[in-house]
């Protein structure tokens, strides 16, 4: 074990609103007396920081294109702590120093997501955006709703989240189907389905949950060939990443009528721009990226993040939780 470090340990927290103003990770610098923190929203704000920066705390998907020239810029980098469960935009990142060690934010999502998942079922299902807008126009005009009850969803991706939301979902009567590249039985699912069956696994869906993380490997993964292979009654459900779907293929499925529907939460280019036609679009249900988080996340995550800047003071690296 490392012995504890004794210099003054300087901290970027890289984050844009409102993570920024809700994590509140200056605190860290009063918590600990070594530790120095710096926060930026942009690359021009954190340059000076980034020299001399030996901790990043950050979303990854909020570095965007920046994030080459962040990390290029931070020489003395030796951890980068991300904020949530995800690490795409750190992890493989060729600019990323070598020997640099990531760590993520693990086991906190799994109520906000789950959740998450059954407001965009449940979007559809009771078509809850028309009935909206149908209220402010003051027009009474009742839809054919349809139950989850019996209803057969599949999740893609089966950490700690899909832990979470597959005892859900059979609490509401749905048949529950795992998707997953690593396991072949796991508890709580009615059956488990490769990613090289993904094909096959979809035509059964009703409701297609996605959740894998974002790598090269699963970039347009659920790609027109997926897509064509759903029910024309079947959702997807998007709370993974911006790149696992093919967006272009999933406006086509769309307007083409090959699914009903999409609650998608994550977008490859974000802010999602105004122009973009999945906000007008009729069959999509849009949110913000808001999948992950909800009011008291930010201290949970305060508390873990704190935990492992506690543990990086005593003994270095080494003694890091939930390396990636």
């Amino acid at each position: 074990m490392d012995a504890p470090l004794n210099h003054v340990i300087k901290v970027l927290a890289y984050f844009d609103e409102p993570e920024r103003s809700a994590m509140r990770c200056e605190r860290l610098a009063h918590k600990f007396a070594n530790v120095e923190v710096s926060v930026a929203s942009s690359f021009e704000e954190a340059t000076r920081a980034l020299e001399e920066a030996e901790v990043l705390i950050t979303i990854g998907h909020q570095l965007g294109s920046n994030a080459g020239k962040i990390y290029r810029r931070a020489q003395k980098l030796r951890w980068v702590q991300s904020f949530g469960s995800g690490v795409d935009n750190i992890c493989g990142h060729p600019d990323l120093p070598d020997g640099v060690t990531v760590t993520r934010v693990h086991g906190l999502h799994g109520p906000q997501m789950s959740e998450a998942a059954f407001a965009g079922m449940l979007a559809f299902a009771r078509h809850i955006p028309e009935l909206v807008r149908n209220q402010d126009r003051a027009r009474w005009a009742k839809p054919n709703s349809t139950v989850l009850f019996g209803k057969t969803v599949g999740i893609f991706g089966l950490g700690a989240i899909a832990n979470d939301l597959a005892p859900r979902c059979r609490a509401f009567g749905m048949k529950v189907i795992g998707i997953t590249g690593t396991r072949t039985e796991v508890p709580g699912f009615d059956r488990v389905f490769n990613t090289g069956d993904l094909e096959t696994a979809v035509a059964e869906l009703d409701y297609f949950v996605v959740l894998t993380p974002y790598s090269g490997k699963t970039h347009h993964i659920v790609s027109k060939r997926i897509l064509a292979a759903m029910r024309d009654t079947a959702v997807l459900v998007n709370l993974s990443r911006g790149g696992v779907v093919d967006e272009e293929a999933l406006l086509d499925a769309l307007d083409n009528e090959l699914i009903a529907g999409a609650a998608v939460d994550v977008f490859e280019q974000q802010p999602l721009p105004a122009g973009s036609r999945f906000w007008s679009h009729p069959r999509v249900y849009v949110t913000p990226h808001t999948g992950g988080f909800h009011t008291g996340y930010p201290e949970l995550a305060y508390a873990a993040v704190s935990d492992n800047i506690a543990r990086y003071l005593e003994s270095g690296v080494a003694a890091l939780r939930n390396k990636v």
